[in-house]
């Protein structure tokens, strides 16, 4: 069954009917007249054309102005194309006296010697100390917890009448009925329980207090066989390492475990007397090498190679220049200056080995932190590098 032809409708090969757009396009077109004016000689002359009121245009035809003439006219009406302008000429402002070229900024580079270095760092292995603020939030987001969390079932974990539920029953009974151990004496199934916040500073959000309190609770308070341990019997529970580690207490800048909440950044020393210089481990960059290749080089002829050393990449880090020395009579170069990039590069393991016939001539090394490189490197080259630094 056919459907009835519309507009825009899909129709059968074998149909004889055409669509309804065919059907107007076959019509015969109703002439209108249209006055337009055209002109063929230097008189105007007014004629009259007719043109088809539906006339379709397409992107290839040429569009029909109202004050243009008939659909094609005459060689002699067509106006002559007009001549080709010429190429816009770009005018050069006058020169400046006052404009830097590079030149005037760098007369010659070549009174200038690449270098690469690298600042090798040790990530910080504990986090940072909590502020008073932190603490009191954080016990906050705890007693929050144990208010919307489900009620502690004691009965899943523990068996009837055993020395584990002996024990459970003991250490809940000191802490007040309280089920956590690392919230102080609040309840969040009374009425009080929406006074779930502590001021900053409060010894209930210590980090110390607490956990004195979690190593108190792990203590075994009854035996196997069921009998209260007495507290001078019970086994204490071994106390985690300190924060601050044996070179802390002894500033030994040399070690590696200490200041672990920083990052720690090697430093070496070269020469002696009043020429020794603390800086970062550098040299010259040779004609076959890339920069952190040169920078890996050095690192080995500075530190040693009994380290475990990775190069986070090879994009300098930061960027020291050292202007040259000139004669302030004849301008000769006395000095060359030196433009130093410095990569980042991580130790894994290991530590600096300093042998006598050091191939860079370092005497010393030490690892310090940020805030302590202040004071011993270069006044000079301290701002320099001080953006690679990290936060802590």
């Amino acid at each position: 069954m056919m459907s009835a032809p519309g507009r825009g409708s899909a129709l059968l090969r074998s149909s004889q009917r055409i669509c309804a757009q065919c059907t107007r396009s076959s019509r015969p077109r109703i002439p209108t007249t249209i006055p337009v004016r055209t002109a063929v000689t230097a008189a105007a002359a007014t004629t009259t054309t007719t043109t088809p009121a539906s006339r379709r245009r397409y992107a290839t035809e040429a569009s029909t102005a109202p004050g243009s003439t008939s659909q094609q006219p005459s060689p002699s009406s067509r106006a002559s194309p007009p001549p080709p302008s010429p190429p816009p000429v770009a005018s050069t402002p006058p020169a400046s006296t006052t404009a830097a070229t590079p030149q005037a900024a760098d007369p010659n580079p070549r009174h200038y010697t690449i270098q690469a270095g690298i600042i090798l760092t040790r990530a910080p292995l504990l986090t940072r100390e909590q502020t008073p603020f932190e603490s009191a939030f954080y016990l906050y987001q705890k007693r929050l917890n144990e208010r919307l969390t489900a009620p502690f079932r004691p009965a899943f974990y523990f068996k009837p009448d055993t020395a584990l539920d002996l024990d459970w029953r003991l250490k809940l009974r000191e802490r007040h009925g309280v089920p956590a151990k690392d919230i102080g004496r609040y309840n969040p199934r009374g009425r009080m329980a929406w006074n779930d916040e502590v001021m900053a500073g409060s010894p209930v959000g210590d980090p110390d207090n607490i956990r004195d309190k979690l190593l108190a609770d792990a203590e075994v308070r009854v035996s196997e066989d069921g009998e209260p341990i007495p507290a001078e019997d019970r086994v204490p529970v071994e106390r985690p390492m300190p924060r601050r580690t044996e070179a802390d207490e002894k500033a030994d800048t040399r070690r590696l475990d200490r200041a672990l909440d920083k990052t720690l950044y090697l430093v070496v020393k070269k020469g002696s007397g009043e020429q020794a210089r603390w800086e970062f481990p550098s040299g010259l960059v040779t004609t076959d090498e890339a920069l952190h290749e040169t920078a890996a080089r050095v690192l080995a002829e500075s530190a040693g190679v009994n380290m475990n050393t990775w190069m986070v990449g090879r994009v300098p880090v930061a960027h020291h220049v050292v202007a040259p020395e000139l004669d302030e009579a004849t301008g000769a170069l006395r000095n060359r200056g030196t433009k130093i990039f410095y990569l980042k590069g991580r130790i894994l393991a290991g530590q600096v080995t300093l042998t006598k016939d050091n191939l860079r001539g370092v005497t010393d090394f030490q690892w310090l932190t940020k805030d302590e490189l202040n004071g011993v490197i270069p006044r000079d080259l301290y701002p320099s590098v001080r953006g690679m630094f990290d936060l802590r």
